[in-house]
């Protein structure tokens, strides 16, 4: 049973990892495919609010609560872990940091925006 709690924690945070580009880079999607600016305007609404809010992401609670069911302390060992996790969350990450990368989410999105609605 625990190797299935691990995988569907590494699930959770590939999906994470795969939100948080969409989130960053959707807009240049929406570039080519204008209709999916209604996915992608709430998804990257709620990356910047996460980030002004200091808020923790519903994904982060599920990647943790698969990864306890599992008996994995922290995000230690495997590649998941290595790469996508740490890319996710990256050391010393700080308040003052969050609202940068809030800000920068937020002003990419409204170059790309101002670009598709003219």
């Amino acid at each position: 049973m625990g190797l299935l709690y691990r995988i569907a924690a590494d699930a959770v945070a590939l999906l994470h990892l795969g939100f948080i580009l969409f989130v960053v880079l959707g807009g240049l999607l929406v570039l080519r495919r204008p209709a999916l600016k209604w996915l992608h305007l709430p998804a990257a609404l709620w990356g910047v609010l996460i980030e002004f809010g200091g808020w923790i992401c519903p994904l982060t609670r599920y990647e943790n609560l698969f990864r306890a069911r599992a008996g994995v302390a922290g995000y230690g060992g495997g590649f998941v872990e290595h790469y996508v996790v740490s890319l996710i969350y990256p050391a010393g990450l700080t308040r003052g940091l969050e609202l940068v990368l809030g800000a920068a989410v937020l002003i990419i999105n409204i170059v790309v925006y101002v670009r598709v609605f003219r």
